[in-house]
């Protein structure tokens, strides 16, 4: 048999359409002494493979090999996929966290003994159990009473862990269809990723093609068309797409090739069921039709309504101006009077305009005209943001309560659902959205639908930055429609020798760079060096900020890979603010050391414990033994994470321009180099350079900066809500 490795396939480092592959496999048993010291470890290996998921168990065979440049690799020569065992399965299930108490060393030990009859002979006779070691009469009940609930559903349970889903997986579709689970598996097993959050096509489709589906079937042909939409749609942010486009994708997904009549007699299908809508040879997703369409009726109701009365307007904004001690220029007097008149409005403009300024005047107006208390204002009035870090901003420019927008709609993690929505609508009545660029499709429709009919919107933010990381464009698309009331602040606040980023940024914008700006004044700093230099610059530079709060300085790059990337700094910079210490408990995850005090910023939204994507903290404490914890300290909100949640934060010295929209730092440090290729485009660079509030320093290459300013290929999104003010809906 000679060497293998059992384990589990992590991810790809490189892959190229032949099939070869390089990547990263956690190893849990291993064929002899060479290979032991992987045990528990990630080796990187390297051959020719069909496929590889990261949900199942692999064998790999070949040797151990010491590459020049690599080091030590696994040369794989062949692998199969362990096929799970009746026991493996009875042993997830009783490790699936429904038995308080059972931990996979109890669970092995009552199999070990009862074998392949476990439950059944727990159901039966729980006295069997007594003389298990480790086995108290605690467990027992709990096994019993747990089994006896489920005892209905444990046989199918171990039929979706036959067929390859996780006893979580299992779980998830046996509560939802219950006794109807085995029927609907064999009518249509892709009807799970509809029904489902988290069930994906990738997994259903591994499933269902061992199971025996033929690859050209025509209910695979259909969830790979809505599958297809939907990663283009994330990816590229469009909101429809074409005949053509669809069809040429299929064959990489489906991994073999269909005629058109096929592909027609999908398209077909999935019109009769509703699943994508046509209209004049554009192909939508229905939830992507209904949402812009949600989007154009509500704006367009609300643009038909009559204006609110404004008396003494004027007067009160005189006094608003005394009481703030500041003086609105007319732009901004527009853009306030508008805010109360108007139902819907958009407040727009570039850095150093006053848009932030001004919604602490528009809140306070409205709080004046209706004679409204402070308390009774915050009930009446949503001040929202896309991200935690915005929401932070309103809260500290107003004085007054913000918060992201999935958290006003109480969105729901486990089933991705709003508990905000059209059956159970808020009762605010004014709303105003800070960095409305950042608002896909999906999340503008959601908090339409939590929102009532009547309440008035205003929606500020710059057109010129990034847009939403999800599909569509909805601030650009308003503007661009000319349709609805915009107000577009122009006059500059920020002037003089603290002025430069802003120049830089307009510079941005407009296309087109004065290379003279730079090392002007003391606010920009270009330093020009090859890409080796890259780094041993931005550590030089941040060697000097060390001291500063790890709110007000921050290192933004395009990617993450490559001698200039984001881990590459990660790893660089955290020997300067926070290097290896006795008396600092560290932890590896994965390749990355963390260790107390890191800074760290949270990937994905944590409504439960208030923390959301984008937030940056500080790691407060780390606990190895007995129990692996790492406490990490948001703003005063400690938040406590396990291994089952330590993917969800990464170290933030370096951070992504897309992770820091809706951020402000005082000193930023922006490398580029025409190495960061398809990431060098205007809006990105544009996004990146605002961040900035007192110091920017850029490093690396300025032709590669005029390259970024000159690509708007990335700016171009496919989306029909302009179309549709323009012309309406059909």
């Amino acid at each position: 048999m000679g060497q293998y490795i059992k384990g589990q396939f992590k991810r790809s480092i490189y892959q190229n359409n032949t099939g070869y592959t390089i990547g990263l496999f956690k190893v849990n048993e291993a064929s002899d002494d060479k290979l032991i010291d992987y045990v528990g470890r990630t080796i990187t290996f390297t051959g020719y493979f069909h496929e590889l998921n990261d949900q199942d168990n692999y064998i790999f065979y070949g040797k151990l090999v010491n590459h020049d440049k690599y080091g030590e690799q696994f040369q794989v020569d062949s692998y199969e996929r362990c096929k799970p065992e009746e026991k493996d399965a009875i042993i997830e299930f009783l490790t699936s966290g429904l038995f308080k108490g059972i931990g996979e060393k109890k669970a092995q030990a009552i199999v070990d003994v009862l074998g392949k009859d476990t439950l059944k002979i727990i159901l039966e006779n729980p006295d069997n159990l007594i003389l298990i070691p480790g086995i108290t009469k605690s467990n027992i009940e709990v096994l019993h009473t747990k089994l006896k609930e489920y005892e209905a559903s444990y046989e199918i349970i171990l039929y979706l862990g036959n067929l390859g889903f996780s006893t979580k997986d299992s779980m998830l579709i046996y509560n939802f269809y219950r006794g109807k689970t085995q029927e609907v598996i064999e009518e249509d097993i892709y009807q799970l990723i509809k029904d489902i959050n988290d069930i994906t096509f990738k997994k259903i489709d591994q499933i269902a093609l061992r199971s025996g589906l033929e690859k050209d079937a025509l209910i695979r042909i259909k969830a790979a068309t809505i599958y297809i939409m939907n990663e283009v749609s994330n990816t590229y942010g469009h909101s429809y797409y074409y005949y053509d486009e669809i069809f040429s994708l299929l064959p990489r997904v489906l991994g073999v090739s269909i005629i058109s009549e096929q592909f027609d007699e999908a398209i077909s299908s999935l019109k009769e069921d509703v699943d994508i809508i046509v209209k004049d040879d554009k192909y939508y997703l229905r939830d992507m039709y209904e949402a812009e369409a949600l989007i154009v009726r509500r704006f367009n109701l609300l643009k038909r309504k009559e204006d609110n009365e404004a008396k003494k307007l004027d007067e009160k904004i005189k006094e608003i101006e005394e009481f703030f001690q500041i003086h609105y220029n007319e732009d901004q007097l527009m853009a306030i009077k508008n805010s109360y008149t108007k139902n819907f409005l958009i407040i727009t403009g570039g850095p150093g305009t006053g848009k932030t300024t001004i919604m602490k005047a528009i809140t306070e107006l409205y709080r004046q005209m209706n004679k409204l208390s402070y308390e009774a204002l915050m009930e009446k009035v949503a001040l929202l943001a896309p991200t935690g870090r915005a929401a932070k901003r309103m809260t500290e420019t107003t004085m007054l309560r913000a918060s992201t927008i999935h958290r006003f709609l109480k969105w729901q993690k486990e089933t991705n659902k709003f508990q905000v929505n059209e059956y159970n609508k808020s009762k605010v009545e004014f709303v105003i959205i800070d960095e409305a660029s950042m608002i896909d499709t999906y999340l503008m429709a959601s908090l339409l639908k939590g929102l009532s009919v009547n309440c008035k919107i205003v929606m500020v933010g710059d057109d010129h930055q990034l847009p939403s990381v999800g599909p569509g464009q909805v601030l650009h698309d308003l503007i661009e429609s000319e349709k609805l009331k915009v107000v577009e602040l122009k006059q500059l606040y920020r002037q003089g020798k603290d002025s430069n980023i802003i120049s830089l940024a307009y510079d941005i914008r407009k296309g087109k760079i004065n290379r003279e700006i730079f090392n002007k004044e003391e606010d920009l700093t270009f330093i020009n060096c090859p890409n080796s230099q890259v780094i041993p610059n931005i550590v030089e530079i941040a060697t000097t900020y060390k001291d500063l709060s790890y709110k007000n300085f921050q290192i933004l790059a395009p990617m993450y890979k490559g001698i200039t990337g984001i881990d590459a700094i990660n790893e660089k910079v955290q020997t300067i603010f926070n290097p290896k210490d006795k008396l600092k408990r560290e932890h590896r995850i994965g390749e990355v050391i963390f260790r107390e005090a890191d800074k760290v910023i949270q990937l994905t939204n944590m409504p439960d414990d208030n923390v959301y994507n984008g937030d940056i903290g500080l790691i407060d404490l780390i606990e190895v033994n007995p129990k692996k914890e790492i406490l990490i300290d948001f703003d005063s909100n400690v938040v406590k994470y396990t291994p089952s949640n330590f993917a969800n934060f990464r170290l933030a010295y370096a951070i992504s321009i897309h992770k820091a929209q809706g951020s402000e730092f005082e000193v930023v440090i922006l490398p580029i180099v025409k190495q960061y290729n398809k990431m060098l485009y205007r809006k990105l660079v544009y996004t990146a350079v605002t961040r900035a509030k007192k110091k920017l320093y850029l490093i690396g290459d300025l032709d590669a900066l005029d390259i970024a300013v000159n690509n708007t290929i990335a700016d171009i999104r496919r989306t029909t809500i302009k179309e549709f003010l323009i012309n309406g809906i059909n």
